[in-house]
């Protein structure tokens, strides 16, 4: 049986190119790359990931975490950024490289994508899209389901593995088309449009643009760190505390061997200071600032003590 490699974003244009794959007689294999922006929860429990794939039919599942070299895609892409943090062009050229890599490796034919022409004006014009294929090395081998009739023949389309009148030409930004193709696959479940890219949040993405123009610690690490929490810049300094326990937790397990913890003898936030120096009352006014029991035992004149850990 023919082999194809899909990238999947767990969204809902890439789980129809999956199904559509599958419907020919096609072998899936569903590859996830992960970083802290995206598909992280999978670090931590794999297993959900293969379920997933497993419910949906696919043959195959592949996790991958490409957080170190990502990191230096993210500090200086080659085509810029999106509205944040999100240097879209470059990340799919990475991406596809890396695909064609496994592809050759696990013996695939073909790479497959859930991408739809002119869904996204910087990365899915059919300009850009040609020219991601080009600089990935992946033109002929690479198929967009969902699209293919309104973009070149592929390999696997001349050579048989697929007969491209069972594709679709669909295009736009507009998602009746796959809503009703949804509904002929019977999926109960109707994925996000995107994969989830923290990097497009303009909370999450801002702060990670700051820290990468600033030129600070940008490490998997602190990129892991700049997903959640409350952050405090200020010249040389960068501040995280956490917002709720299940935020403190994690604060606390991530850096705990690696930058200075802070906390109050009174129920409070995790403090950490990940660059630069804080004076001690300083970082007891931020924490007192986050901690209602704090500020109302210094208003009945009561000592709070900051502890660190």
């Amino acid at each position: 049986m023919d082999k194809s490699l899909l990238l999947f974003s767990e969204g809902l244009d890439s789980t129809l190119a999956g199904l559509i794959l599958k419907r020919e007689g096609i072998r899936v294999v569903a590859l996830r790359f992960i970083t802290p922006f995206f598909g992280w929860k999978y670090k931590v429990d794999p297993r959900k990931f293969v379920e997933k794939c497993k419910a949906l039919g696919f043959d195959e599942a592949m996790i991958i975490d490409l957080t170190q070299e990502y990191l230096e895609i993210l500090k200086n892409p080659s085509y810029g950024y999106g509205d944040y943090a999100n240097p879209c062009i470059d990340c799919k050229i990475f991406f596809l490289k890396k695909a064609k890599k496994i592809m050759e490796e696990i013996g695939a034919d073909f790479i497959a994508t859930g991408e739809v022409l002119g869904q996204r004006p910087m990365s899915q014009n059919k300009t850009a899209l040609e020219r991601i294929e080009k600089e990935a090395g992946v033109s002929g081998i690479l198929l967009r389901p969902l699209s293919a009739k309104l973009l070149k023949e592929t390999e696997p389309e001349k050579r048989g593995l697929i007969n491209r009148e069972h594709l679709y030409a669909h295009s736009g930004r507009q998602r009746t088309f796959q809503l009703e193709l949804a509904k002929k696959f019977h999926l109960k479940e109707i994925p996000t449009p995107a994969g989830g890219c923290l990097l497009t949040d303009p909370i999450i993405g801002s702060r990670t643009l700051k820290v990468i123009k600033e030129n600070r610690p940008f490490t998997p690490l602190t990129a892991e760190l700049l997903t959640f929490g409350r952050h405090y810049f200020d010249n040389d300094l960068w501040i995280i505390l956490g917002r709720n326990e299940e935020e403190n937790k994690r604060l606390s397990s991530l850096v705990r061997n690696t930058y200075p913890l802070f906390t109050l003898s009174e129920p409070s936030p995790v403090l950490s200071v990940i660059q630069g120096k804080a004076e001690s009352n300083f970082i007891k006014e931020l924490l007192v600032k986050y901690s209602k029991k704090a500020q109302r035992k210094l208003e009945e004149g009561c000592k709070v003590e900051l502890l660190i850990s």
